[in-house]
């Protein structure tokens, strides 16, 4: 039976299928994450305080390895960033920049971005879980509450016209006369290639945990988007007869992301009995995360209870999640949602996203570095 003519029995088992898929990707995730120690926050500071871009070079491999696979399902057809959330028709700047920098204070204030605490989380740290619920509401609110209203009155509005699109393949496309494809090809090898130039330039770098960490995540970055932009992809929903990406909150085509989730994990919660509500691609990330990296952390040892011993501390780490709530929202995305999922697709939005991020993370880490030589 051709895709045309799935049946309403068929489309739920194939949800199920990109359910369990997603679920196993996140699960590979957090253990890799957790066996590596891969964290965007830890490698911005490695970098600022020991001058150390081991860490970097592991997130500039994902990013390259993403960015060229990506590029080739399109060329091969098998999916278009167009589908995906990041082709949005406008492009709110303020958003982006104002959002990613409150995310890369909160970052860095909470010991880590919402993936690195997911994992702490499978580790055993109380403080994660804090970190997180507290996150999840701030999220929740941003999206729907009083902090949602301020969003969408002050910030959304200012938009700026993307007339050539809002990926860098089209405008290399429409400058050199490209097809969609080609164009998204060519401009992910200019970024591609000298990222990988960079990264094995480095002394030492090709060794197993650093490839482990960089080749691995990249691949799983595409292994998601093949889940959710080819196997979930039904060209034609047996009641709306629209097309239709199964199993993904938005209906298009999603990528690895982790705030949005964790705070509609918090409204399934509490809503979930209502028959509305309904667990999709990006919220069976959040436990398949938690499960890899406590199957890493037993294997290895490693896992440990921990909580707060000051006050001082629950307040940086709360601080923290409410800035990362309120600017993962506003800014579209995290470290991975923005970062290594939306720049693959070298999406503007991201590019300003992230490099938003990257300032606030910077500052932050500044002010923390000069409070520690302060206090001696």
């Amino acid at each position: 039976m051709r895709m045309e003519e799935i049946s309403p029995t068929q489309l739920q088992s194939l949800e199920s299928l990109v359910l369990w898929s997603a679920l196993a990707l996140a699960i590979v995730l957090g253990w890799v994450v957790q066996r590596t120690h891969f964290c965007t926050m830890g490698a911005l500071s490695d970098v600022l305080l020991m001058r150390d871009a081991t860490r970097l070079r592991q997130w500039a491999l994902a990013l390259a390895v993403a960015m060229l696979g990506l590029a080739a399902m399109s060329a091969l057809g098998w999916l278009s960033p167009m589908n995906s959330i990041y082709a949005a028709a406008r492009f709110p700047w303020l958003s982006f920049a104002s959002g990613g920098f409150l995310f890369g204070i909160g970052m860095v204030l909470a010991s880590g971005c919402p993936t690195k605490n997911l994992v702490r989380l499978g580790g055993g740290s109380l403080k994660a879980l804090v970190v997180l619920l507290v996150m999840g509401l701030s999220a929740q609110a941003t999206m729907r509450g009083a902090p949602g209203l301020w969003r969408v009155r002050f910030l959304d509005p200012m938009t700026a016209g993307m007339d050539s699109g809002p990926f860098i393949g089209q405008w290399l496309s429409s400058v050199w006369g490209l097809s969609p494809a080609q164009g998204l090809l060519a401009a992910s090898m200019l970024f591609a290639l000298p990222l990988l130039g960079w990264v094995f330039r480095g002394r030492g770098f090709a060794q197993s945990t650093n490839l482990l960490a960089g080749l691995g995540i990249g691949l799983i970055l595409l292994a998601a988007w093949w889940v959710s932009g080819v196997l979930a992809f039904v060209p034609e929903h047996p009641e709306t007869l629209e097309p239709l990406f199964v199993g993904t909150a938005s209906g298009r085509m999603e990528g690895l992301s982790f705030t949005g989730p964790v705070a509609q994990w918090l409204d399934a919660f509490v809503y979930l009995a209502d028959g509305r509500k309904r667990i999709t691609f990006g919220m069976v990330l959040v436990p398949g995360v938690v499960m890899g990296a406590a199957l890493g952390a037993w294997r290895s040892g490693e896992f440990r209870w921990e909580g707060f011993t000051r006050t001082s501390d629950l307040a940086r780490h709360l601080i923290g999640a409410v800035l990362m709530g309120v600017g993962g929202v506003s800014a579209m995305g995290c470290t991975f949602g923005q970062g290594l999922t939306g720049l693959s697709t070298l999406s503007w939005g991201s590019l300003l996203a992230v490099a938003a991020i990257v300032a606030g993370a910077l500052l932050a880490l500044h002010v923390q570095w000069w409070l520690a030589q302060r206090d001696g």
